[in-house]
Formats: C-alpha cells, sequence, structure tokens
C-alpha cells in the first residue's frame, strides 16, 4: 500500500469494481467480478472483466482477462513490478494465476463471503479438494504413460532457447 497514495489505490479499485458492474449487471457477461493491473508508475495496464457466461468459458475470470491482457501488452508471462486490483477476493485458480504472473500485490474489495452471500460463488469445495490426497478427489487423477512423457520434458530441457519461468 505504500507505492501509492490511498486516493491513488482508491481510484484503481474504482475502476476494477466498475469493470465487475459492467461484467455483473451492465453487460451481464458474468459474475460481478472486475480487475485493473497497474505497473510500478500507477499507469493502467490492463482492464478484466467476468466473461464466463458470455464466452462458456469457466476461466474467463477478470483477474484471468486482465493478466492474460497485461502480459500480451508488455510481451512477457511475468508482471513483476504490478499490482493487480480486483472487485473481489480472487478464486484458487485467480489467485493462482497471480502468483504465476508474480504479481508485487493483490488489492482486493469484497471478500469470499461476499461473493458467496450475494452471488452464490463457493469455492470451498475447490480448498476443500486441494487439501485431500490425490486418490480421495471427488475428479479421479491418474498417471498414464509418464515415460514418455518425461521423454517430452527431457528434450524441453535440452533446449538452449528455453524460457525458464
Amino acid at each position: 500500500m505504500a507505492r501509492f497514495p490511498k486516493e491513488k489505490h482508491q481510484e484503481f479499485m474504482r475502476r476494477a469494481i466498475a469493470n465487475s458492474r459492467k461484467a455483473g449487471v451492465e453487460y451481464k457477461t458474468g459474475g460481478a467480478f472486475g480487475a485493473v493491473i497497474v505497473d510500478k508508475d500507477g499507469k493502467v495496464i490492463a482492464d478484466g472483466m467476468n466473461h464466463v457466461v458470455a464466452q462458456n468459458d469457466p476461466t474467463w475470470h477478470g483477474e484471468m482477462h486482465a493478466i492474460r491482457q497485461a502480459c500480451a501488452l508488455l510481451k512477457k508471462p511475468k508482471l513483476d513490478g504490478c499490482i493487480l486490483y480486483t472487485s473481489s477476493e480472487p478464486c484458487p485458480m485467480c489467485l493462482a494465476a497471480a502468483y504465476w504472473a508474480a504479481v508485487d500485490g493483490i488489492i482486493y474489495g469484497a471478500v469470499v463471503a461476499d461473493s458467496k452471500k450475494y452471488g452464490n460463488f463457493d469455492d470451498d469445495f475447490i480448498y476443500a479438494e486441494f487439501a485431500k490426497p490425490v486418490k480421495d478427489r471427488a475428479i479421479s487423477e491418474q498417471s498414464l504413460l509418464r515415460e514418455e512423457a518425461v521423454e517430452v520434458w527431457k528434450e524441453y530441457q535440452a533446449r538452449k532457447d528455453k524460457v525458464d519461468y
């Protein structure tokens, strides 16, 4: 929070909230989730809105949309130096994506309980599944042809031009 004055943080959060209103109320493209990614200088790099319903895509969350847009614009898979502002506390997928993108921080408006109470968005079952051993999860997970798959990883490892994440 020390990066910008409180008023700037509020400005960015209001933009993320406006994106959530567009998605959930105005355009009705999905749940009321919106996001904004801001660089270290306070420039908005990308906006994101939930498009799950409009695109029939369960991954098109506001945060995911903003992360994809920012990475494409900056032409890199990492968003170091950037802050993710999101209208609601991120779901497990979006939180993981923020970590993969290496954002400097996440600032959110509503909390998980608000999304659950007012939108019936409940991620508790996902957290519960992740806590279980793989063999006890609701969705079956099994390894098949591991040796063949590992051979491709070995080829990838040998590339001199690969990108390390």
